[in-house]
């Protein structure tokens, strides 16, 4: 007979005893960058929020992405004021003013030393009890992250092959759409569908079946000379969407509509847009081609449009003088 413990013994940690700290080995990749979290910068690797923090628990926070061209940050101002509605709409108040928070985005951008980057600045509720009551959080947590993004390595050039998600997006009955949250599972199951059908990317459809985003950009369409976008009230009102608008006035009209997916894929040329993506051509849906199967004129134009446009202009960081590009800074209070 196998001997039991006694019911009076205390149970047995199956947990292997962790190394000091200083020996212990890294629990993920390595990343470049520096991080600020509640008024002290850290080197993006040893950055930290507490396990009770209601945006790591519940997904209760707002955030955002910004571009980093050539020194340069990339529409500051819209980002920071699209992230200050969303808190709103949360009524989450971050603690510090949009002045504030420019300042300390410029100050994380110029520690990093990153000429060309990617920003992720973060508010969440903060910590507070287990359970989703917003009352117990009521110190934010204020984060801006600085480090690089490569969200479709090569596909810039060659285009992207999307599969149409058997998941719908949420409906803004549900939520808004223009809450940039940090609740993105909606999304998260979306790219993971894309990754096992060996696709580039899904495209989520809304109840009634029309095309609303892929799983982190807005969708475009070319149809008979005409550009056309989801409208925004079932979507977020992308920051790269607004820009390719108003790059397109010159070249041809625009248009919001609902369309499906056989509309889209019986066009022309189609392209998704967001500030990871930036421009990227789609050249095929469920394997039918959009138009020639490769990336269109109409798109490769806008494309040409927005780098130049991004890489020409933004707020310039105020990068320590005394120090070369890309110098390591290390930690330091803010």
């Amino acid at each position: 007979m196998t001997a039991h413990a006694s019911e009076s013994e205390p149970p047995r940690s199956i947990a292997t005893p962790l190394p000091p700290a200083e020996g212990r080995p890294s629990a993920g990749p390595r990343h470049q960058g520096i991080v600020y979290v509640g008024g002290q910068f850290f080197p993006a690797d040893e950055a930290g929020i507490s396990v009770f923090d209601h945006g790591l628990l519940y997904g209760d926070g707002v955030f955002e992405g910004i571009r980093i061209y050539h020194g340069r940050i990339f529409k500051l101002e819209r980002h920071v004021e699209r992230m200050f509605r969303s808190a709103a709409r949360i009524e989450l108040d971050p603690g510090v003013t949009p002045a504030e928070m420019r300042a300390i985005i410029l100050e994380t951008a110029a520690r990093s030393g990153l000429r060309d980057g990617y920003l992720r600045p973060v508010f969440t509720r903060g910590e507070g009890d287990l359970g989703v009551d917003p009352r117990s959080a009521n110190r934010p947590t204020v984060i801006v992250i600085c480090s690089t993004i490569n969200p479709y390595a090569g596909k810039a050039e060659s285009g992207v092959r999307l599969v149409v998600s058997s998941l719908r997006r949420n409906p803004p009955e549900a939520l808004n759409p223009n809450i940039k949250s940090l609740n993105y599972l909606n999304n998260v199951l979306a790219k993971a569908e894309a990754n096992s059908r060996h696709a580039d990317d899904a495209l989520l459809l809304d109840l009634s079946g029309r095309v609303a985003e892929a799983s982190g950009e807005n969708v475009f369409v070319v149809r008979d000379g005409t550009l056309y976008s989801p409208p925004t009230t079932t979507n977020l009102e992308g920051i790269t969407r607004e820009t390719v608008i108003e790059l397109a006035a010159g070249i041809l009209p625009f248009e919001e509509r609902e369309f499906d997916v056989p509309f889209l894929t019986s066009s022309s040329e189609a392209f998704l847009s967001g500030t990871g993506a930036e421009v990227l051509p789609v050249v095929a849906v469920e394997g039918v081609p959009v138009g020639a199967g490769s990336p269109g004129p109409v798109t490769r134009r806008l494309q040409r449009a927005y780098f130049d446009l991004v890489r020409s202009s933004g707020t310039r960081i105020p990068y320590p003088e005394t120090e070369p590009s890309g110098a390591d800074h290390r930690t330091g209070a803010g």
